[in-house]
């Protein structure tokens, strides 16, 4: 037994060590010098001159505001390559300062002979959350001698491993979105990249808004989850010479291959690109990855909505759904990565809860083979879809605010009403699912929790007030005048539709010759 005296020291001693490596806190605001401390009264100036502060644990609190970035900011060359925020330290979060949304603009960042990356992250363990990359720069013209290539990266992640990429933006610029060439285990959760476009012919058809490349095949474990891809030049969601497996789910990809008057960009114009090695290096990875895209969306995306991309295996495919896309699911495959006359119907392909709806081009699964597990998807089953399944075809919605929490907007876009055939047709792939059975495509109908109920009593009417509905959906408010009465059998008392922010007002007169009546909301 040790003695009281030993005890107190070593109680002592492990304080010390937690006070040894408590975490240490650093500022950057727009009205800040790198000349200064950090701290929140004299803040930093740029976040490069965070990190040089920083240690692993430090969080780097980045203030609201506009940040001008030009050629002074960069750090870095890596021919062809100018960085302008080299993340090399691990363990450091930077951070949007709550409450607050900074804005990183790099459209004077204009090197005239390098591509441009905002950020180049080589470090592992940190977190980056809650702001903007706008105005991102590609500078070398197509013609230029000796370059074959000119994309700029918002974010490039070369050898990173296990960051978190959470609520951020990346838009209004001429590079990629997000871009992971080597690493593993890294999460890009709730973020958005639109309106991405490259300069000229050269760098058009390079411009994503999120691309997951490994080069290797151990940088397994990387995940796009809860992201937005729209108005990117070439596609959406891309995964080409990707070597370990990726996951993609509950992602929405929308308008890629368009400029934002949908005049045609001349890129690929895919909402999911999930696969492929091109066709003209004749190597490929074996075994073959099998990337998983999953409860996805893709609307209008001028060539596919889901693509294999020429891949030389199999893929996984569950409850996705697709719209107005030229072709909604292609799953074409290639014997060898070599030549387009290799081309074969896909292959081994594993389809569950698909979804599909009005193909532009009158095609809804084009290059689908024999050999593919494809049961339990609205192309195998017997039943039809039209406008009335769904609560709304307004792609406006798409564009909706994030809910506060960075999760993607609740919007009835799309969304399955009670009476559609598809509700409870799918089969269980391991997926919480209400009802019973799955449902098909990526929004299980009866998954979120219904709209809050609120009654107040103006005059001769009754106000029914509440919140958390589906947003630009429509609502049914149903009475019984016996609360044990089976919600099946409540009369319609009135209908009306959740505004943008899923909020609704329905006012209804009062019915003198009815002594009681209960009421519940209620989606169609």
């Amino acid at each position: 037994m040790h003695s009281p005296q030993k005890l107190t020291a070593a109680i002592v001693f492990l304080m010390s060590k937690v006070l040894l490596h408590a975490a240490t806190t650093y500022f950057v605001a727009t009205n800040g010098l790198d000349t200064n401390t950090g701290t929140s009264n004299a803040p930093f100036a740029t976040i490069t001159r965070a990190q040089t502060a920083a240690s692993s644990g430090s969080i780097v609190y980045l203030r609201g505001g506009t940040y001008l970035l030009d050629n002074s900011h960069l750090t870095t060359n890596f021919n062809p390559w100018a960085i302008v925020n080299y993340i090399t330290k691990s363990g450091v979060s930077y951070l949007a300062y709550p409450g607050e949304r900074p804005v990183f603009d790099f459209s004077g960042v204009v090197p005239p002979t390098n591509r441009v990356t905002a950020f180049l992250v080589t470090a592992s363990d940190c977190v980056f959350k809650g702001f903007d990359v706008v105005g991102v720069q590609v500078t070398i013209t197509n013609g230029t001698p000796g370059v074959k290539n000119t994309q700029s990266e918002c974010f490039r992640i070369d050898g990173g491993n296990r960051n978190l990429f959470e609520q951020l933006a990346m838009h209004d610029g001429m590079g990629i979105g997000w871009y992971l060439t080597r690493g593993q285990s890294n999460l890009v959760l709730n973020c958005d990249a639109y309106n991405n476009r490259g300069l000229d012919g050269l760098s058009i058809g390079n411009v994503d808004g999120f691309g997951i490349h490994g080069n290797n095949s151990n940088y397994t474990g990387n995940v796009l989850r809860g992201c937005r891809a729209w108005f990117n030049s070439d596609d959406g969601f891309d995964l080409i010479n990707c070597q370990a497996p990726a996951t993609i789910e509950n992602c929405w990809a929308f308008y890629n291959g368009y400029f934002t008057n949908f005049a045609s960009s001349g890129g690929d114009a895919n909402g999911f690109k999930s696969g492929g090695y091109g066709v003209s290096s004749n190597t490929y990875t074996i075994p073959v990855p099998r990337h998983v895209t999953k409860f996805c969306l893709a609307v209008r995306n001028r060539a596919n909505g889901f693509y294999a991309n020429h891949h030389t295996g199999g893929l996984d495919w569950f409850n996705n759904t697709a719209h107005s896309n030229n072709v909604n699911f292609n799953m074409l495959c290639n014997l060898d990565a070599s030549s387009t006359n290799n081309d074969v119907p896909g292959f081994d392909h594993v389809m569950k809860n698909n979804l599909g709806y009005k193909a532009r081009s009158g095609t809804e699964v084009a290059n689908l083979g024999a050999s593919n597990d494809v049961t339990f998807n609205y192309f195998t089953l017997p039943a039809t879809v039209a406008n009335n399944d769904f609560a709304t075809l307004n792609e406006a919605l798409l564009t909706l605010p994030r809910q506060t929490n960075g999760d993607l907007p609740y919007i009835a876009f799309l969304q399955m009403v009670a009476t559609n055939e598809l509700v409870n047709a799918g089969t269980n792939i391991g997926h919480a699912y209400t009802g019973s059975a799955p449902d098909l495509g990526a929004f299980e109908y009866g998954s979120e929790p219904p709209p809050t109920l609120t009654l107040s009593n103006v005059g001769t009417n009754l106000i029914f007030t509440g919140s958390g509905g589906w947003a630009g959906g429509p609502l049914l408010l149903i009475g019984a005048t016996n609360v044990n009465t089976p919600p099946s059998q409540w009369s319609l008392v009135a209908t009306n539709v959740f505004d943008l922010a899923g909020s609704y007002v329905v006012t209804n007169p009062i019915t003198p010759t009815i002594p009681q009546r209960f009421y519940r909301t209620k989606l169609p």
